[in-house]
Parts: structure tokens; C-alpha cells; sequence
């Protein structure tokens, strides 16, 4: 407690494990800076995903008039960004603290923002001023990563499934926001006006850097160490699990960027029609990460990204039956369903990270490790593997919008970048059967229980972690 109130930007000694430092302060300061971290990963997000709504507003009658394919180039290039910058950013939360990195990362939202807005509406201008543009906003996606690194620091294990999933979808609730404001824009205002959607955001960037600046605290997790990035790269598990994220969040950043030009280019939706159709996904998607977080809690994130993939495999199948009969109603219903499903996806996968090194740490401290080192290992291991599948799966949702660029490109219909997605459903099913759903030795799953090592509180679970 002494340490809290002495250094109140740098706390020291933070163990959300030992149940009675958790309850007396630990929970207090971390729901703080979740509350303020989500307001900024949510922000970052809008950023990020600005341009799925741009796009909606280019045409001849501003100037603008691009081809789909070079619409999908916009929404594809800020994707791209995003995801390579998740590992520095998540790098840089343990270098310089969650709160000053916070700040920054919150500043930085201006540098695509304010070009933008001056480009946006200035007729004539090329595709290639809209690519760099667009490529800055990718910093908007770099906030998750570090967002979700700073937060799994804060809370114990017993409560990251909830923590991580509340903080992940606050943020992705920014592609839904950021849609929805399109929307009142183009109701209000007309489909020729797209700095004000950009204009929006500019006070609401300087208020979550002064609110972070104000509220939130620096960890010390240690010094910061490329060695656990180098180890992480080494564990199958991490590669495992960020195949497992890369079709969920994947599907949610592709699917969210990409919707709206998927209904302008299926069905000729207009850009009313197309922007007062493509929140509710991302919406639903974004409430139901917490629910996927929360039932991993409870049931376990193997068995429940499971069932996850097997209906996500089910509703694609729908999406080839609404589009062999043209209906527009069943396609927009089955992707909405279809949004709900990569959200929960999202908070099963991401509840396995710690799961697993958590699981190599009580095997360490039964095999006679020092506990507080295991431990200590563990909560860095999971940082850089949230650092590491969080780039994979943001990389998914630039499969995604390729793979819908080249559909629509050759056959004018999304019918076989479905069939891919499919495919690739049916892999993350088998991967998540053999390897988080298969005891060691052969024994039935539900008869694996853990060690729990004094003074950690971990958490018991029926899924299976091999070190």
C-alpha cells in the first residue's frame, strides 16, 4: 500500500496473485486503468478502422472516384500496418510503462487523423496520398497490443479471462463507433462529407492522452527483455494459439473493414444502406468478446473456441446459401451472427496465453523451481505472446480483405474467398482438437488438474497445457 501511494506513475512490488493484496488495493487500481486503458485502445480503434467508412463516402461526386479494388486497397494498408506494429508496441509497454506509453500512443492518433482530414475532401487528389495516409492509421491498431500487454499485468489469472476480454472489446467496440458516426453523417449531412466523421475524433484523441496522463499507473514488470520474445518465438504454443487468433480476430477486423464494400459490391447497396447495415456486427462482435472471455472463465478457452469454430464453419456455410439466393436479408443476418461469433472466439483464444504458461509454471514449481521466478517468467511469456498472436490475427484481417479483392476482382461475387475462409475454419478446429483438447499419455482431459502453488491463487482448469 505504502509503495501505491508514494509513487503513484511507478508502483513496484505488484502482486495481483496474493489474494489479500488484491482485494485490500490490487483490484482498485487495476479496474482504474482498464477503464482508462479501454477508452484509448477504443479511440485507436476508430482510427484504425476510419477508413472502412471513408471508402463508403468516395465517388465521382467529391472528386473521388476510385474503383473497388482500390477501395479494398485502403481498407487492406492500414490493416497491414496494424498488425507488424502490435510487437513493438507491445514491447514498448514493458520499455517505457503502460501509462507514459498510453499517453504517447494516444498523442499519436493525430498523425493519421489531422492529414486526413485535410486530404479527405480535396477532389483529385491520387490513390497514393490515400495509401500513406491510410497506412498511419495503422497505429491505431498497434494500441491493442499494448493495451492488452499493459492490462495482463494488472490482473490476477483467475481474473484475465474477464479483464482481457472487457479491455479487448471496449476496443473493438471503436470499428462499430467510428461506423456509426458515418452513419449519422451521412443521415444528417449527406454521403459528401467525410471530414466531419474524421472531425469527430480530434477532441476525443486529446481527451483519452490527458485522461491517461492523469489516471493510469506505470508497472514494474521488470526490466524489459527481448529474451522473452526470443523464447516465446521458440514455444509451439505460441504459434499455435496465434493460428487459432489469426481466424478469430482475423475474421473481426476483416469482416468489419471489409463489410460495407461487401454489400456495395454483392448487392449495390448505396452508402446509406451500406453504412446503416455494417455496425451491428462489429457491435454485437465487440459485446460478445467479454461473454467468450467470461466462458472460458468458466468451461475452459479450448472447449469453448471449439464449439466456436465448428458453428463460425456452420454460419460461412449459410453466407454461400444467402448468396446463391441473393438475399440480402439472410446474408447481413448470418454475417451478423457471424460477427457475434469471432467476438467470442476472441476471448476463448486469448484466455488460453495465460492458461498455457501458467500451466509450464506450476510444472516448473512441482519439478522444484523457484515459485515467484516461475511465475514471474510466466506473466512475461504471456506478454509477449499476446504481443506476438495479436499481430497474427490483426494480419488475418489482411487476408480477409484480399481475399474478397481478389473475389470480387475476378468472379463478382465473395463466393470463393467463403469457400477459403471454410477451409481454413475447418483447420483451426482440428488444431484446437489435437492440441488443447488431448490429454497427455492419452488421459481424458477432464482428468488433468494442476498443482496450485501457494500464494499464486492459480486458478484450476481442465484444459491441457504441455511445457
Amino acid at each position: 500500500m505504502t509503495a501505491l501511494r508514494a509513487s503513484r506513475r511507478r508502483i513496484e512490488h505488484w502482486d495481483p496473485e496474493d489474494e489479500e493484496f488484491w482485494e485490500r488495493t490490487g483490484k482498485h487500481v487495476a479496474r482504474r486503468n482498464l477503464v482508462l486503458s479501454v477508452l484509448s485502445e477504443h479511440i485507436g480503434f476508430s482510427i484504425w478502422s476510419m477508413w472502412s467508412v471513408l471508402v463508403l463516402f468516395m465517388s465521382p461526386a467529391i472528386g473521388l472516384g476510385f474503383a473497388p479494388s482500390e477501395k479494398f486497397l485502403l481498407v487492406v494498408t492500414p490493416t497491414l500496418v496494424g498488425a507488424l506494429l502490435r510487437l513493438p508496441y507491445s514491447y514498448a509497454v514493458t520499455r517505457f510503462g503502460g501509462r507514459n506509453w498510453t499517453v504517447f500512443s494516444s498523442v499519436l492518433l493525430f498523425v493519421p487523423a489531422l492529414p486526413a482530414l485535410y486530404f479527405v475532401q480535396r477532389p483529385g487528389t491520387p490513390l497514393w496520398v490515400f495509401l500513406l495516409i491510410a497506412a498511419t492509421a495503422g497505429v491505431g491498431g498497434g494500441n491493442f497490443a499494448s493495451s492488452t500487454t499493459n492490462i495482463a499485468h494488472f490482473f490476477p489469472r483467475r481474473h484475465q479471462g474477464w479483464a482481457l476480454g472487457l479491455n479487448a472489446g471496449g476496443g473493438n467496440l471503436g470499428v462499430a463507433v467510428v461506423q456509426l458516426v458515418g452513419l449519422l453523417v451521412i443521415a444528417t449531412a449527406g454521403d459528401t462529407h467525410p471530414a466531419y466523421v474524421i472531425a469527430a475524433y480530434l477532441p476525443l484523441i486529446a481527451l483519452a492522452a490527458v485522461l491517461a496522463a492523469l489516471g493510469m499507473d506505470n508497472v514494474d514488470t521488470g526490466p524489459a527483455s527481448t529474451g522473452a520474445l526470443r523464447e516465446a518465438v521458440g514455444n509451439p504454443h505460441t504459434w499455435w494459439i496465434s493460428l487459432l487468433y489469426l481466424g478469430t480476430f482475423g475474421s473481426f477486423i476483416g469482416y468489419g473493414f471489409a463489410f460495407g464494400l461487401v454489400l456495395q459490391n454483392q448487392f449495390g447497396a448505396t452508402p446509406l444502406e451500406a453504412a446503416g447495415l455494417t455496425f451491428l456486427g462489429p457491435l454485437l462482435g465487440s459485446l460478445s468478446r467479454p461473454l467468450g472471455g467470461r466462458l472460458a472463465d468458466r468451461w475452459g478457452g479450448a472447449r469453448v473456441t471449439l464449439v466456436n469454430f465448428l458453428a463460425m464453419g456452420v454460419g460461412t456455410l449459410g453466407l454461400l446459401v444467402a448468396s446463391a439466393q441473393r438475399s440480402q436479408s439472410l446474408f447481413v443476418a448470418v454475417f451478423t451472427v457471424l460477427f457475434v461469433l469471432s467476438g467470442l472466439g476472441n476471448g476463448s483464444t486469448y484466455k488460453l496465453i495465460p492458461v498455457v504458461f501458467a500451466g509450464q509454471a506450476e510444472a516448473a514449481v512441482t519439478a522444484g523451481h523457484d515459485a515467484t521466478e516461475a511465475f514471474a517468467r510466466a506473466r512475461r511469456l504471456t506478454g509477449a505472446v499476446i504481443g506476438i498472436a495479436g499481430a497474427v490475427g490483426a494480419l488475418g484481417g489482411v487476408v480477409v480483405n484480399l481475399a474478397f479483392r481478389a473475389s470480387y476482382g475476378s468472379r463478382g461475387t465473395g463466393e470463393p474467398a467463403f469457400w477459403f475462409f471454410l477451409a481454413f475454419y475447418a483447420v483451426c478446429v482440428a488444431v484446437t482438437l489435437l492440441v488443447y483438447l488431448r490429454a497427455p499419455h492419452g488421459a481424458p482431459a477432464d482428468d488433468v488438474r494442476r498443482a496450485r502453488p501457494a500464494g499464486h491463487g492459480a486458478a484450476e482448469s481442465s484444459e491441457v497445457t504441455r511445457a
